[in-house]
C-alpha cells in the first residue's frame, strides 16, 4: 500500500466554483458535507493524490491533469500516450510509485489501438518536477490478444505492500471471445501481477507452465473496474461488472479461477441464461457479496482515514447505474451490511479515493464531470 506524507495541511476544498455542490447529507453514521473541489473535467475516470496534496485525474478521452492543493486545474499534462478513446475506452487509471518522493514514476491505463483491435496498455513516465509532462514513458505491458472492441477493458491498477502492481483486465464483452477468460494463453478476462518495470514476478502461480500467459495472478472474471488491497490482510480485492444481474465483490488469490463465463450470477443482457453457465461449479471461486439488480461498480477504497472513525475498516465503491457511493461493512472476509450514499444526486460515481486529510473523494462520470468531497458535516 502507498503511503504518503504530508508536512500541511490539504486545502482543497478552499477555492470552490461559483456554482459548486455544497449539501449536507445524514447517514446510518455520521452526517456528511458534500462539496465540489473542481468541476468541467470531461468523464474523469479515476484519482491519485500526490504528496503535495493534489491530485492527478485522468479524462477518458485522453487527458491527465493535476488538480492542485488549492482546488485550481491545471493544462493536459503532456506526454501521454494515444489512447482509443471509443466506447468504454480511452484514458483509464492512474496510480504512482510507491517511490514517488523519489523517482516521480507515473502508472497509466489505457485502451490502445493496433493492427488486430485493440486493448488494455500500462505506461509508466516520469512526471516532470513542474509537472507540465510526463518524461521518458515506456509500455511497461499489453493485453494480448487485442480485440475489435469497444467494451471492457477493466481496467485498475493496485501496487500491493511488496511493490508488486496488478492490473485488472476485462473480457472485452464479445461472445466469441469471451471464453477466453478461462484461457491461460490470453490475458482476456484476467488479473495479471507484474514488477513496477513490467517484467514478471518469480513466483506468480502461471510461470513455467507450458502455454501460459506468466502474468496472471488470477482469471475467469469479467469487467473488473473497482480494485484495492484490503490493508488488513495484505490480499487484492475486486469488484467486476456482471451482465444482467451478478456484479461480484472477490478476494483475490493467486491462480485461482472467478468462473466467467461459465460460474456467473447473472443472465444475457437480452434476458437469456448465458450458454453453460451455472451459479456454483466445484474449483471456481464463488463471489463474497454480489449485486443483483447490479450497481455497475467502478473505484474502491477501503477507508483508513481519522475524519469517519466509525467507517474504519469499511469498504466504498463507486456505483454507476447505481448512482451512488456504496458502503459496506466489512467482517474479517465477509460483508455485514451495505448502505447507500448520495444516490439523491443522480450522479454516476467512476472512482474513490481517499485523501491525505482522511476526506473521501469521488469522481463523477459526465460530460461536466467534477471531484466531489466528502467530509464531516460538522
Amino acid at each position: 500500500m502507498i503511503r504518503l506524507a504530508i508536512a500541511a495541511a490539504v486545502t482543497l476544498a478552499a477555492a470552490l466554483p461559483a456554482d459548486a455542490l455544497d449539501e449536507t447529507f445524514e447517514t446510518r453514521g455520521p452526517a456528511i458535507r458534500v462539496a465540489t473541489v473542481v468541476d468541467g473535467l470531461d468523464h474523469p475516470w479515476a484519482i491519485a493524490f500526490l504528496p503535495d496534496g493534489g491530485m492527478l485525474v485522468t479524462e477518458r478521452p485522453g487527458a491527465l491533469r493535476i488538480v492542485r492543493a488549492d482546488g485550481s486545474l491545471s493544462e493536459p499534462v503532456s506526454g501521454v500516450p494515444e489512447v482509443d478513446a471509443r466506447g468504454q475506452g480511452g484514458l483509464l487509471d492512474v496510480t504512482i510509485d510507491p517511490a514517488f518522493a523519489e523517482n516521480r514514476l507515473v502508472y497509466l491505463s489505457y485502451a490502445e489501438s493496433g493492427d488486430d483491435g485493440n486493448g488494455t496498455a500500462v505506461a509508466r513516465g516520469r512526471l516532470a518536477d513542474d509537472g507540465s509532462r510526463l518524461d521518458n514513458v515506456d509500455v511497461i505491458f499489453r493485453q494480448l490478444p487485442k480485440v475489435a472492441s469497444r467494451l471492457h477493458f477493466g481496467s485498475r491498477l493496485v501496487f500491493d505492500d511488496d511493490g508488486r502492481l496488478y492490473v485488472t483486465l476485462g473480457e472485452r464483452a464479445l461472445a466469441r471471445v469471451r471464453m477466453q477468460a478461462q484461457d491461460l494463453s490470453s490475458h482476456l478476462g484476467k488479473i495479471v501481477r507484474i514488477n513496477p518495470d513490467g517484467s514478471v514476478p518469480d513466483d506468480n502461480p502461471f510461470v513455467g507452465k507450458d502455454g501460459a500467459k506468466p502474468e496472471i495472478y488470477a482469471y475467469g472474471v469479467r469487467n473488473v473496474q473497482a480494485a484495492a488491497i484490503n490493508p488488513a490482510s495484505g490480499e487484492l480485492w475486486e469488484i467486476e461488472h456482471g451482465p444482467r444481474g451478478g456484479d461480484e465483490l472477490n478476494i483475490v488469490r493467486s491462480g485461482a479461477n472467478y468462473g466467467w463465463p461459465l460460474v456467473t450470477l447473472g443472465v444475457e443482457y437480452s434476458g437469456d441464461p448465458l450458454p453453460g453457465a451455472v451459479k456454483s461449479r466445484e474449483g471456481m471461486v464463488d463471489a463474497i457479496y454480489s449485486w443483483t439488480p447490479v450497481i455497475a461498480p467502478s473505484g474502491m477504497i477501503f477507508y483508513g482515514g481519522r475524519a469517519f472513525p466509525d467507517w474504519k475498516g469499511d469498504l466504498f465503491v463507486g456505483g454507476l447505474g447505481s448512482t451512488a457511493l456504496v458502503r459496506l461493512d466489512v467482517d474479517g472476509d465477509s460483508v455485514g451490511g451495505e448502505e447507500r450514499l448520495l444516490e439523491r444526486l443522480g450522479l454516476r460515481i467512476r472512482d474513490v479515493a481517499q485523501g491525505p486529510d482522511g476526506a473521501i473523494y469521488v469522481a463523477t462520470d459526465q460530460d461536466n464531470g467534477a471531484i466531489l468531497r466528502i467530509s464531516p458535516a460538522d
